[in-house]
């Protein structure tokens, strides 16, 4: 695949001291949480010329990024070599690789990059030519296994685990760049989305008929790539909405992958019901109180819609991540992962609110929970609607 270019420097620029590749992660909530690591980095290094290689199905997320000059990417399926192959005409002086990956380094040492510089992992420290050891304060996301989850639930419930800040994983990535000198200390996670990509979506959607009166818009995103474990209950999220659009007189936009489209069409359908309800047939006919969203967009209307609501309610998951990133408070219940390393934005953020039981097996990091699923049915309807309506008006 070719490069993505950003626009290029004016001519009072000047000439880029060096040029920094930068290997970025496979994931969009992994994506997000390194943009203060490049933030960072383009303090460093404000003449550097960076790019970043991502995965193609990540690539509209950077043309905007201010620590970002140009962006290579890579389709699902590309060798190694062959992404090595078109980076080594680039010439990069420096590689600098986020995941922990075999492949990550075998694509930079196929590109002949002369410094390649990683977290030290077995089978391929080899590849690099420098060796980042892990961090002091880093915690592993270990999944539990079914006995150790019995003897924690037998044991009743406990004090949650108190984690310091520098135990979230933008650190992880924030710790990296400190060795091409930057600075260490977090900032919150950034991303850019321009007006007239925001009224594109709005208009696409015909979201606001009466400019006079803008309506008030929520989001909600049902899903979780990762796995059922982290996912509220679907009649959960139904209630929730129903509630605090009678109570806000809001409209909601449901979030999900093409994959997720079954559930957010039943929970859009339900929504709209109880709006018939509410509103009258006529009204909701006339302007549509909820509008479905899943596999209707791509990446950028994606940001452009989180940028549009006043709040989003979701799962852990990468609309967490994009919203938060773009200034939108969230509300998340908190199952199967932690807050304390993966929460949206900057840790202690108060425009946010992460929601927890009191459940001694959690969390887990478990793609399916194999007892009763406590960790997310104690977290009730009540519990999430009180959080949305602190940020509904």
């Amino acid at each position: 695949m070719s490069g993505d270019r950003m626009p290029p420097q004016s001519p009072a620029s000047p000439v880029p001291s060096e040029r920094i590749l930068i290997r970025g992660v496979n994931w969009l909530g992994d994506a997000v949480m390194s943009t203060p690591a490049l933030l960072r980095l383009r303090e460093a290094r404000p003449q550097a010329h960076i790019t970043l290689l991502t995965p193609e199905k990540l690539k509209d997320l950077w043309p905007r990024h201010p620590a970002i000059d140009a962006v290579q990417s890579f389709a699902d399926g590309e060798s190694p070599w062959r992404i090595g192959r078109r980076l080594r005409r680039e010439k990069f002086d420096v590689g600098l690789i986020f995941p922990n990956s075999p492949r990550s380094a075998l694509e930079l040492w196929f590109a002949g990059i002369p410094q390649r510089i990683g977290y030290s992992r077995p089978w391929r420290n080899w590849l690099l030519t420098r060796s980042i050891p892990s961090r002091a304060n880093e915690v592993s996301m270990r999944k539990r296994s079914a006995p150790e989850i019995q003897r924690l639930v037998q044991n009743g419930p406990t004090s949650a685990q108190s984690l310091p800040d520098s135990a979230h994983h933008i650190h992880q990535y924030l710790h990296l760049t400190a060795a091409l000198g930057a600075n260490p200390a977090p900032l919150a996670p950034r991303l850019e989305i321009s007006e007239k990509q925001v009224a594109n979506f709005v208009a696409r959607f015909n979201l606001i008929p009466n400019p006079a009166e803008p309506p008030l818009w929520f989001g909600l995103n049902a899903g979780a790539e990762y796995g059922p474990a982290k996912r509220w209950l679907e009649d959960r999220f139904i209630e929730a909405a129903i509630q605090i659009q009678r109570l806000t007189r809001c409209r909601w936009l449901i979030f999900g992958l093409k994959k997720e489209r079954e559930t957010a069409i039943r929970i859009a359908s339900n929504i709209y019901r109880a709006t018939e309800d509410l509103f009258g047939t006529e009204e909701v006919e006339k302007n549509p109180h909820v509008i479905q969203l899943a596999g209707r967009t791509n990446l950028v209307e994606l940001c452009a819609a989180l940028k549009f609501c006043r709040v989003l309610l979701t799962n852990d998951s990468g609309p967490m991540h994009v919203a938060a990133a773009l200034g939108t408070p969230v509300v998340v219940p908190f199952g199967s992962t932690s807050p304390e390393l993966t929460g949206p934005g900057l840790p202690g953020d108060l425009r946010h609110h992460l929601l927890r039981a009191n459940a001694s097996c959690s969390p887990c990091f478990l793609r399916e929970c194999p007892i009763d699923f406590r960790c997310m049915k104690d977290i009730s309807v009540e519990t999430v609607v009180r959080a949305v309506l602190r940020d509904a008006r």
